[in-house]
């Protein structure tokens, strides 16, 4: 009973990281010999800041956590529960003739990877949170440990996201992984 006991209070924090990716497409039609490009543009409802973007991906991470209080009220992070979600939108083509069904298939498969490489920055982001929660340190306070918890999951959440900014830019949105339309 009591090496039961002492083993149970000898285990480390526990985490879960769970992840759901969807995809969505708008449709596009495009008559022979018509600019791709500018159907795509037009079928497009991707649209912020005055620009018109072919694909999206919109990434989302939750987190929760459990912690144990002490008899003299000092708290530790005992489970966490961190979810990303995520979907892709992506244009689906109808129509066109073989030469542009074909360009389109090409352009669709460098779009897609960008767009996960969008994605695999919100699987670290996820994964980074839940660590830094597992590793949040023992607090006087449960109120001061859920706030400095939050503080550092936040934290991270915003280099993320900076980090999305960065490869866009660096990207040219897709540009330079063969994500781009030249009719």
């Amino acid at each position: 009973m009591i090496a039961s006991l002492l083993f149970c209070l000898a285990m480390p924090a526990q985490a879960e990281v769970q992840e759901r990716l969807q995809e969505q497409y708008y449709d596009l039609q495009v008559a022979p010999g018509e600019s791709l490009s500018r159907a795509i543009n037009q079928a497009s409802p991707i649209r912020q800041n005055g620009q018109i973007y072919h694909a999206y991906t919109r990434w989302q991470v939750q987190w929760n956590f459990w912690w144990r209080e002490q008899r003299d009220g000092r708290c530790q992070i005992d489970l966490t529960r961190t979810r990303l979600n995520a979907t892709i939108t992506l244009p689906r083509l109808g129509g066109g003739d073989a030469q542009q069904r074909q360009r389109f298939e090409q352009y669709l498969g460098a779009l897609r990877e960008h767009e996960m490489g969008h994605y695999r920055i919100g699987q670290a982001a996820a994964a980074e949170i839940d660590a830094a929660l597992l590793t949040t340190p023992e607090y006087p306070s449960c109120a001061e440990l859920q706030q400095q918890a939050n503080r550092r999951a936040n934290a991270v959440l915003q280099r993320h996201v900076e980090h999305e900014r960065r490869y866009d830019r660096e990207t040219g949105h897709g540009r330079s992984q063969g994500a781009w339309l030249t009719e």
